[in-house]
């Protein structure tokens, strides 16, 4: 029996690195109409292709509102299973729970506080409660950690390193009574890390009504142990030009949890690029990358296939999905296969 009373790290979980073998993914179906707007049509389909190319990998469930099954069928097909259940947005990887293993290949899920990014958007009752109702469906424990933290805010290692930005984790719209410290233990108690790495800052623009305050995964990807994909853009008139620096400084100091040095791969993005190249997916075998349809993308397509040696690059439309606020990676939360591994 797993006590689901103590912390995840106590009982011996730790969550996966995202290219670990997956037994699935989550993803909510598009459905704020204030968000979308009169692209809303444009975001199903755009979702859909999402779901369809990760469906070629791996099995995908599609949650999505009442009565609306028949939609996600139709646009996604038969590899996407729906599930319908009350949302009210539609960024899996921020709303959705975090999966944790242990070393008898048990899987369980860790609920975080959810607050629509700094009380961004209402309502979120709905979508603070998908923790619990995909750890039901699957029939998994879940863990409740006491505050407030959204996946697209950090990546893991699965030996040990967490990486997150200052930007987003230290802004006091989301644990305002919580010290840098606190912030710190409570990553290691419901996650199973022991070194956090923090970068300075998340995207530029990643603010505003449809901002999170610069998660992680709009500048940054861990793609391998002791390696992380960084965008630094070499033109001085993107807005990222200073701040990537900072980032990549600060990277250069650090050590993981197992002391090593952090190999950096640098993507430089176009500054006309609508898209976080950054923010996609790793599937099983694949990579889900946004691309925006211009002849920026292929030097971004070649870089990924050389980064992600053995792996499938699959360029999906990312335009739609950039308006709404996120990509490939925002939209969708792996599912650890429960494999079992060797103790740390």
């Amino acid at each position: 029996m797993i006590d689901t009373n103590t912390t995840p790290a106590d009982a011996g979980f730790s969550m996966p690195a995202e290219w670990a073998p997956h037994s699935g993914c989550v993803m909510v179906w598009p459905a704020r109409l204030a968000l979308w707007k009169d692209r809303l049509d444009e975001a199903k389909r755009d979702y859909a292709t999402v779901a369809r190319a990760i469906a070629a990998f791996e099995p995908v469930i599609m949650l999505c509102n009442p009565g609306q099954s028949a939609e996600v069928i139709a646009l996604c097909g038969a590899g996407v299973e729906p599930l319908e259940v009350p949302v009210d947005d539609s960024w899996a990887r921020d709303s959705g729970p975090a999966f944790v293993t242990n070393d008898r290949g048990d899987l369980a899920a860790v609920k975080f506080g959810f607050n629509a990014w700094g009380e961004r958007w209402h309502p979120h009752d709905q979508d603070a409660l998908i923790p619990d109702r995909i750890a039901a469906h699957l029939g998994i424990p879940l863990f409740r950690a006491p505050f407030v933290l959204e996946g697209g805010a950090f990546f893991v290692d699965g030996e040990g390193t967490l990486l997150t930005t200052e930007q987003c984790l230290l802004n006091p719209n989301r644990n305002p009574t919580m010290s840098k410290e606190e912030i710190e233990q409570g990553l290691r108690d419901y996650l199973g890390v022991s070194k956090i790495i923090w970068l300075p800052y998340g995207h530029s623009l990643d603010v505003g009504p449809a901002g999170t305050d610069g998660h992680v995964d709009g500048v940054a990807q861990y793609i391998a142990p002791g390696r992380v994909l960084l965008e630094v853009p070499t033109d001085p008139a993107s807005t990222e030009y200073l701040r990537a620096r900072a980032n990549l400084a600060r990277l250069g100091e650090a050590r993981d949890a197992a002391g090593r040095e952090i190999e950096v791969a640098l993507l430089d993005p176009h500054v006309d690029s609508e898209v976080s190249f950054a923010n996609h997916y790793l599937a099983d075998g694949a990579v889900i990358v946004p691309i925006g349809g211009d002849a920026h993308d292929e030097p971004v397509l070649e870089f990924l296939r050389t980064s992600y040696p053995g792996r499938e690059i699959v360029g999906v439309p990312g335009a739609t999905i950039a308006f709404g606020g996120g990509g490939p990676h925002c939209i969708t939360q792996q599912i650890p296969a429960p494999t079992t591994r060797s103790a740390r």
